[in-house]
């Protein structure tokens, strides 16, 4: 894909675009993402973290923003090559996509060059003093060197196909994402006035990127892998004489197009357009920065990029396989303590988990409760022969999982139906495979309404219990059926009983599978049904509380804040007098602290040891106070795109949990909080007394310590423009 030619701005010009930014109420979405990626990277400069916590969090970074270019910079590619520069109006910075994409590109840029500073100047030499070693082949032993090419010899030829371009040898199709190494060569018998030839060789995905090597001195001592083959060029290459050498890899274009009509099925489209994503249109290139400038070139004009698609690494090309050294180094001390998630326990005179559930409701926050508690009650729900049918919806789970078990064995007794989200980026070759499985099975599966995507988490027990009576058991979530990313992803379950709520879940499944809608699922709040406007309904019942002098306020947690007429909402309840605290983790499209629009909002957003995912919502409603949980951030594709299930939470005593342990201790984060300034920029939460960490104090609550969250600074104060 080839992006037009992007005009190299003055300084003036730049100022210009800045003002016109800052004079708009909306910031733009991913210059907001680009800014969540700037504090997952301030994770990985903070000294004060675990090192290997650091390398894990710029891995993180690089991973990130490989998502971010496959998908959002590909996409403003896409629309530019299509025509649609001009013809569609400016986004809500008043940038057309080229403008867009140009600032885009300037910044990513400045990223990737903070990235490299943070591993080459903090990471590396902590990592050094710590006895870690990340070697070139030159600083190898004798001895390591040995290591190395028994290893090469073993694992790393067998898979080496080297390839020399030239009419008979035209380029090799590049998997997007792949490590490769190109090279400059010449080949020897030709003399002095042959012709450079260009060479490549692609690193072998089924091997590990950093080679471990043997140390007698205690150090941890690694070799990248292209490194290593690196190394080894001459011997692939007899005949040629190497004149240069270098990493690079190429991103491609990974959006899928579906075209709805010329599909014989959602889940045969899927495997057709995954097939060609491998192949889609290079994005970006990334090449050391010690590359001599024709392997560039070549490389470039190949790909058929623009100069500024082309990223210098100065170090080693893809970041996010240093993940590696944080599972490879055995060094607890330079890892975050453990930490073991409280597990549930039944009440005294409970006979098992559906006999709790009759007598109340049970929530678990993730991953400070442990994610047991689902999985047994799916597996409850599979092994009882009291439960008549199971209903699930799948949007993304892990290999080996036992919820895909349990399930898995249910089908071969009882009725079981299970939503399978085909399009749950990048696990759509997994989620394929566990459909198939799945049908084998016996089990019915359905991918959910053409065009819509199935995101909320509803697992639906039918039981007749032994007082004959039947009754549905239900699990609503926050986070996904996934037993790995809930050790790490801050989530909430509901385990309930009731049949207000029950029964509408069983709409739900009947609105997935048949698309029969209900008039309404109260008390649930359905996407793309009844949620845009319940929600929006629910901030304009506080904006009447605060005009009625009655109590009012809004505090909701979620990913990402985007949605305009959502925003707009909020910004019409700061000025009727609602005070208004967000705790939004990524993008956010709201500008808070605006004299005369925004005010009384205030946002914040923790990045730490745990991935924020739960999304709460909290309203004061005139002093009978309301908290809903779910799958929705209040994004455009949550609200509208997809099925998304908003619940509320009735019971008093969980109630006053998500207020008064959960949101408060979110609001008192001193240590991990971020400020979101008017101008868009975040700043540190002040310190005010002892530092406070919310995920801290959660562990610490779970692992059975009694303490109280210290009282939030009312206001915090918001840099205004």
């Amino acid at each position: 894909m080839t992006a037009t030619k992007r005009a190299t701005g003055s300084p003036a010009s730049a100022r210009k675009t800045t003002a016109k930014v800052v004079e708009n109420l909306f910031f733009s979405r991913d210059e907001s993402w680009m800014r969540f990626n700037q504090r997952v990277l301030e994770e990985a400069q903070d000294e004060t973290n675990p090192l290997l916590e650091r390398v894990k969090f710029l891995a993180i970074t690089a991973s990130n923003l490989d998502e971010f270019v496959e998908i959002r910079v590909a996409g403003f590619l896409q629309r530019i090559e299509d025509g649609y520069n001009l013809a569609q109006p400016p986004d809500e910075g008043g940038l057309t996509p080229q403008e867009r994409l140009d600032g885009l590109m300037e910044r990513i840029h400045q990223f990737v060059v903070a990235q490299y500073q943070c591993w080459n100047e903090q990471l590396l030499p902590a990592m050094h003093a710590a006895k870690i070693r990340v070697l070139r082949w030159s600083q190898l032993s004798d001895a390591a060197r040995k290591q190395a090419l028994d290893f090469y010899e073993d694992e790393v030829d067998p898979l080496l196909t080297p390839v020399t371009i030239d009419p008979s040898h035209p380029f090799p199709r590049v998997l997007n994402k792949a490590l490769c190494i190109g090279l400059l060569l010449k080949h020897k018998r030709r003399g002095v006035k042959a012709a450079t030839a260009l060479g490549v060789v692609t690193v072998p995905r089924a091997l590990p990127r950093l080679v471990p090597l043997k140390s007698t001195d205690g150090n941890c001592d690694f070799i990248l892998l292209h490194e290593l083959v690196e190394s080894q060029v001459e011997r692939m290459f007899r005949g040629y004489e190497v004149l240069s050498r270098s990493a690079f890899r190429v991103t491609r274009n990974s959006n899928l197009y579906m075209q709805e009509e010329e599909s014989r099925s959602v889940l045969e489209s899927v495997r057709a357009e995954l097939h060609n994503r491998r192949k889609g249109d290079a994005v970006r290139m990334e090449i050391e920065s010690s590359a001599v400038e024709e392997i560039v070139e070549r490389l470039r004009i190949n790909f058929e990029l623009e100069p500024e698609q082309v990223f210098r690494t100065d170090g080693p090309v893809n970041l996010s396989r240093l993940m590696n050294l944080y599972s490879e180094v055995k060094r607890p001390q330079l890892k975050y303590p453990a930490f073991v998630a409280k597990e549930f326990k039944l009440s005294a005179k409970s006979t098992d988990i559906f006999d709790e559930m009759r007598k109340r409701d049970v929530m678990l926050h993730h991953p400070f409760d442990s994610y047991k508690t689902v999985e047994e009650f799916i597996e409850a729900g599979a092994q009882d022969p009291s439960v008549i049918s199971m209903k699930q919806t799948l949007y993304r789970t892990s290999k080996d999982s036992p919820i895909f078990t349990a399930l898995t064995e249910a089908g071969q007794s009882k009725e079981v139906t299970v939503v399978v989200e085909l399009m749950a980026r990048f696990d759509e070759d997994s989620n394929i495979r566990w459909a198939r499985e799945l049908e084998d099975a016996g089990v019915g599966v359905f991918h959910g309404i053409f065009g819509l995507k199935t995101h909320c988490k509803l697992s639906l027990l039918v039981r007749r219990d032994p007082d004959g009576v039947v009754r549905r058991y239900v699990h609503l979530g926050t986070g996904n059926y996934n037993p790995v990313t809930a050790r790490f992803y801050t989530d909430i379950s509901l385990l309930t009983s009731k049949p207000e709520l029950t029964s509408e879940v069983q709409k739900v499944f009947n609105y997935l599978t048949a698309e029969t809608e209900s008039e309404a699922y109260k008390p649930l709040l359905v996407a793309p049904l009844t949620l845009a406007d319940g929600l929006v309904a629910l901030i304009e019942r506080e904006a009447a509380h605060a005009k009625a002098s009655r109590p009012a306020s809004i505090i909701a947690k979620m990913n990402g804040l985007l949605d305009r007429r959502t925003v707009e909402a909020l910004y019409a309840a700061s000025n009727a007098g609602v005070e208004i605290d967000l705790i939004v983790r990524g993008m956010c499209s709201l500008r808070p602290g605006v004299k005369g629009v925004s005010e009384r909002i205030r946002v914040r957003s923790i990045v730490g040891r745990f991935l924020e995912h739960s999304r709460i919502f909290c309203f004061a409603n005139g002093g009978k106070e309301e908290i809903y949980c779910g799958s929705a951030d209040w994004m455009p594709r949550n609200l509208i795109e997809r099925c998304e299930v908003v619940f509320p939470i009735t019971q008093p005593d969980i109630h006053k949990r998500l207020r008064e342990e959960i949101l408060a201790a979110y609001l008192a984060d001193n240590t991990k909080a971020r400020l979101l300034q008017s101008d868009g920029e975040y700043e540190r939460a002040p310190t005010t007394g002892a530092p406070f960490s919310a995920q801290n104090y959660l562990m610490r609550i779970a692992e059975g310590a009694e303490e109280k969250v210290p009282e939030a600074t009312k206001h915090e104060k918001v840099t205004t423009h």
